[in-house]
């Protein structure tokens, strides 16, 4: 059996893992599957059709898996799917998708998602992402791996922010954020690109470099955007390091629904 305190409300349905632990007064609900060696702190509410995995932290007070807060929704059994190894701080609220989308959202792998944070319906938080302190996402946005956003930002309906990017504090994000992009403030603006972030990952040289001729391409060269994507896609056949980069950022580009902010 899971190692549950006596004042938790496991429903019977409920499958949780042997090795899953419970703290005092969570309530989990019939829909909700927990793996191995996730712990479960105190005050937590679980329910809705939520799929958590292996070597989770939930801190206390968080809200998993509740109904979404789009108006039309009417309890359609969608879902929530957490993955592998996240850290979910205090007062986090992550909740179930909507059938005019996905019918599911989904936050992937090693994510550390600090207190108050919000991910409504129908978003994609990716892998190894750092959301701050009351970051809010609202309904289907994406993040990208690797994605940091800083406290106190919210993030408009349908956005998408690109794997490596990082947003400054207490940003308002409206438009599409490429990958490896640097942006902050409200109107958000581009300040440059992360090469902080793609260091301490490892980035050669050679591959910093061609961000670094991407960012310039897009932001510094007055060329419109279809020039820019133009010179970007080049720079795999010059720059062969950093193919899979250029391919990432092209195919970021071609994909934006809202206009990239520039």
């Amino acid at each position: 059996m899971a190692n549950i305190h006596p004042s938790a409300l496991v429903d019977p349905k409920a499958q949780l893992d042997a090795s899953v632990t419970v703290g005092p007064y969570t309530v989990i609900g019939p829909y909700v599957k927990i793996a191995a060696g996730t712990t479960v702190a105190a005050h937590v509410v679980i329910e809705g059709h939520t799929t958590i995995g292996r070597d989770n932290r939930i801190f206390q007070f968080g809200s998993i898996g509740a109904a979404n807060q789009d108006k039309k929704y009417q309890g359609e059994p969608t879902e929530l799917v957490i993955g592998d190894r996240n850290t979910i701080r205090e007062f986090v609220t992550l909740h179930v998708g909507t059938v005019q989308d996905k019918a599911v959202t989904r936050i992937g792998d090693d994510n550390w998602i600090m207190a108050y944070t919000h991910v409504a319906h129908d978003c994609v938080v990716g892998n190894r992402t750092t959301l701050a302190n009351n970051t809010t996402l609202a309904g289907h946005v994406e993040l990208g791996d690797w994605v940091t956003v800083g406290g106190l930002t919210g993030i408009h309906q349908f956005v998408k922010v690109g794997a490596h990017a990082m947003v400054g504090f207490q940003s308002a994000v409206s438009q599409d954020v490429p990958p490896f992009m640097l942006v902050d403030g409200n109107p958000l603006a581009v300040r440059g690109f992360n090469a902080v972030g793609l260091r301490r990952r490892d980035f050669s040289a050679e591959r910093i470099a061609a961000v670094k001729q991407m960012h310039k391409l897009l932001y510094r060269e007055g060329r419109t955007l279809d020039a820019a994507r133009g010179a970007i896609d080049a720079l795999a056949q010059s720059v062969p390091e950093a193919k899979e980069d250029v391919a990432l950022m092209s195919a970021f580009l071609a994909a934006a629904t809202r206009g990239i902010v520039r």
